[in-house]
């Protein structure tokens, strides 16, 4: 082991003495497994779950004192449906993630990729920053999630941006505040920074439009230069309406909404190609641009193909109505990265929702305690945000929309989120958000980079 170094705040006087590496600590609760010792891991309690996301997580936490074993490349899990509260400034980032090591307080965790499954041996190959590791295990679960879908578009890759993870979220909320600079600082381009597309009429795309209207409208205040010009937002989809998980009255009332706000409606058309500076539609305009946010779908995790287990035509793990592999007697799969069979809606599989996730895991963590059944959920409603007093919600069949469809979308939300100390943060984060103007500080400023440190 190398030696143990002092810093200058140790000599100062200013911190206590670190001690060695060898002698380190380890912290209460989640213990860090030390990938340097060992090259075979036994799981705890039997159970690796690859995948640190609301399926894997929630698995890990509901199995309890049994422990697992959670194999990430992320320390926290995100609740995803709070991605467009992040990204317009309404959530804090750091309440949209909940730390495995706090939620999982029963399981170990090792920071890494899976990148190989041997079912002879029962063992798992992980990637970790210290090396590879070998999980050996008695139960598998995968729950590895979905990447976004990216379609062979020209120029698609290279000039879109995501919106999958708080990154994407930080860098997109940045990036919109940045063309607002732009715009007055280069009032012969306005017109182009101030133009935004959108493409994909889903949940993702939708919500994260309409909060993100709200961001640039508050913060225009601060630009009186730019008051009079006029603002582009875009959203272009394939389907011939938008929100089509949703019922018809909702959807046409979030499309009433989106065009009183001045969006621009492209819908039963497609994206051909994407330059720096503009877009290319398929009905053959041409819109100068920026700005291109794609959220058009996702698919299965891509790694799957190498773990020689059943896959569909979509990519997705084939499980059966207990969620255990097909062929297989411990393995078992969920989330995204699996096509879920459910009694209650036989004709379809489960969509890819942090809802059905979170059923799915409590059965599964049930499986696993040793009370298997067969998987059955029927949805009991859906909503959707549009800023801070507008929304949509389905609640047992009653429609219901604008504020009160926001509070019901958001209680919902807020009641999903794990741990108490987070659901109050996120509510705190709400109620200032619904009294007060979105914050327009940028996160990407603050940053402090090598550079900027002083020469010593």
């Amino acid at each position: 082991m190398p030696a143990h170094r002092t810093t200058d705040l140790e000599v100062a006087g200013l911190l206590p003495p670190s001690p060695p590496a060898d002698r380190a600590t380890p912290a209460l609760g989640m213990q860090p497994v030390r990938p340097l010792e060992t090259s075979v891991i036994k799981a705890k309690g039997g159970t690796v779950v690859l995948g640190g996301g609301f399926g894997g997580a929630y698995v890990a936490r509901l199995v309890g004192k049994a422990g697992a074993t959670i194999v990430s490349p992320d320390s926290s899990m995100l609740y995803t449906p709070l991605l467009p509260e992040v990204a317009a400034g309404a959530v804090e980032p750091r309440h949209a993630v909940v730390p495995l090591r706090m939620m999982c307080p029963h399981a170990d965790f090792v920071r890494g990729r899976a990148v190989a499954l041997d079912e002879t041996t029962r063992t798992v190959a992980v990637e970790t920053d210290l090396g590879a590791v070998e999980l050996e295990y008695e139960r598998l679960v995968v729950a590895l999630g979905a990447i976004p879908r990216m379609l062979p578009i020209p120029g698609l890759a290279e000039n879109s941006l995501g919106f999958k993870n708080i990154a994407d979220a930080i860098h997109l909320r940045g990036h919109m505040l940045r063309r607002l600079d732009l715009a007055d600082a280069d009032p012969a381009n306005a017109e182009r920074y101030l133009t935004f597309v959108f493409v994909g009429a889903g949940y993702a795309g939708v919500e994260a439009l309409a909060e993100l209207t709200q961001l640039v409208h508050d913060a225009l205040r601060h630009y009186p230069r730019l008051r009079g010009i006029e603002q582009r937002w875009i959203l272009v989809d394939a389907a011939p309406k938008i929100l089509a998980e949703v019922p018809e009255r909702l959807s046409d009332y979030t499309a009433t909404q989106l065009l009183k706000r001045g969006v621009d409606l492209r819908l039963e058309t497609k994206l051909e190609s994407v330059e720096p500076d503009a877009v290319t539609l398929s009905d053959g305009t041409r819109i100068a641009t920026d700005t291109v946010v794609w959220t058009a779908g996702v698919v299965p995790n891509p790694v799957l193909a190498d773990f020689a287990l059943p896959l569909d035509e979509r990519g997705r793990i084939v499980v059966d109505d207990e969620l255990q592999v097909e062929g297989r007697d411990n393995v078992w799969a969920l989330g995204d990265c699996a096509r879920v069979p459910n009694a209650a809606t036989p004709e379809q599989p489960d969509p890819p929702t942090c809802q059905h996730a979170l059923r799915q895991s409590r059965r599964l963590a049930k499986t696993l305690r040793g009370r298997p059944t067969s998987y059955r959920y029927r949805m009991l409603g859906q909503g959707a945000t549009l800023g801070r007093d507008k929304g949509i919600a389905n609640v047992l069949g009653l429609n219901v929309r604008g504020v009160l469809g926001a509070m019901i979308t958001r209680a919902y939300h807020l009641h999903q989120v794990p741990l108490f100390s987070r659901r109050l943060r996120v509510l705190a984060d709400d109620a200032l958000a619904f009294f007060f103007r979105r914050d327009i500080a940028e996160l990407g400023s603050l940053e402090l980079r090598p550079g900027d440190l002083p020469a010593r």
